[in-house]
């Protein structure tokens, strides 16, 4: 019994890893860009979140919204400015303009509002428990898993069903042919920024939610963590990204149960290495052949 407890914290921390790694999976898939400023756009949606809350009085629903919409055009801004003009150069400078970036976000909030923590309010969602067969489920796990359940399936939905999505599966095919065939790849790419960066945005305030306590450094574990949800799933499958999130919160919750609350983060990394000694492609990636 007290395994299955766990698995289900497990999943509700999972669902919150799950949702940042497909920002990750997302612009990877696309650009083949590491974005490591996805996980400062995960913190400005937990601080967004909590001033529509605390200042504006709006009620949960409402803020994971409008929060959605803020760190999505916060995405499209970071990709206009800081990537697109590098979009034809190295890897590696890419991969340095999003590290500036990342410390850019944090140091421009500590700069605005200080670097104290902050709290959310812990009646935000009624602190209900809900007994089942000896399992004890809190209310703000159900709502955290029904919101991040929800956002997979409509951005699932989204990929496989429209217009836009069709063109996202193209660009990250072959960028040249999709742009012969009439798709405007920056627009595409514009698009994959602001959904991968509001799926951020609601992952920062499920985590307020569920942790409480915020503070403008909060992004750089669960960015990195949620970056390795997603190389172990297979950097790139947006259903990889989804399971992978999943999975490694189980393992940390599991990890807490046997009592080394505090090897959570190393066990993190663990995986990050065996996945790349003995599986670098992910679990639900493919190794491709590439001639030189």
């Amino acid at each position: 019994m007290e395994l299955i407890q766990q698995l289900i914290n497990g999943i509700s921390l999972g669902s919150i890893y799950a949702l940042i790694a497909l920002g990750y999976t997302m612009v990877y898939g696309i650009i083949k860009l590491i974005n490591f400023a996805h996980g400062d756009v995960f913190m400005v949606g937990a601080f967004t979140g909590f001033y529509l809350i605390t200042v504006f009085h709006l009620p949960f629903v409402l803020a994971l919204v409008l929060t959605m919409l803020i760190t999505a055009l916060l995405g499209v801004v970071i990709e206009r400015v800081a990537y697109k003009p590098l979009r034809n150069a190295t890897r590696i400078a890419a991969l340095i303009t999003a590290i500036g970036v990342s410390l850019l976000i944090e140091y421009t909030t500590i700069y605005l509002r200080g670097a104290q923590p902050a709290a959310y309010p812990e009646d935000i969602i009624p602190n209900k428990t809900i007994a089942i067969s000896g399992l004890t489920i809190s209310s703000q796990s159900i709502v955290i898993l029904a919101v991040s359940v929800t956002l997979m399936i409509i951005l699932e939905l989204f990929i496989h069903k429209t217009k836009t999505g069709k063109a996202m599966r193209a660009v990250s095919v072959d960028a040249d042919a999709a742009r012969l065939m009439g798709i405007n790849v920056d627009r595409t790419i514009s698009v994959t920024f602001a959904i991968g960066s509001a799926l951020a945005g609601a992952a920062g305030v499920a985590f307020g939610i569920y942790y409480i306590k915020i503070e403008p450094l909060m992004g750089i574990i669960p960015g990195l963590k949620a970056f390795i949800a997603a190389v172990l799933g297979g950097i790139g499958i947006i259903p990889g990204a989804m399971v992978g999130g999943m999975l490694l919160g189980i393992v940390e919750a599991l990890v807490s149960a046997a009592g080394f609350s505090l090897w959570r983060d190393a066990a993190a990394f663990l995986i990050l290495i065996l996945i790349l000694l003995f599986k670098p492609s992910g679990l639900f990636g493919k190794n491709i052949r590439e001639k030189v």
